[in-house]
């Protein structure tokens, strides 16, 4: 149950950091989750473990990161649609 209940919080962080950047992260669902939890990553790596802790995420930390990830993500592909 662990698993899964990490897997909607890091789908909920992904979506999220959509919003708040106004952009969409490629690859719908699963692009969430993935932004959730390498965002969470980033995020955790950059500001540390603080803020309340959900599902195994930091949230605040995790929020922020997974936002420059969705950032960083849309720069690149907007740079890769500009170049055809």
């Amino acid at each position: 149950m662990g698993f899964i209940w990490s897997l909607i919080i890091g789908g909920i962080i992904g979506w999220l950091a959509g919003v708040v950047t106004g952009r969409d992260v490629p690859g719908g669902i699963i692009g969430n989750i993935i932004a959730g939890f390498v965002g969470a990553w980033l995020g955790t790596l950059i500001l540390g473990n603080w803020g309340p802790d959900i599902g195994g995420f930091s949230i605040i930390p995790a929020i922020i990161g997974s936002i420059l990830l969705v950032l960083i993500v849309s720069f690149i592909i907007g740079k890769s649609r500009d170049r055809k």
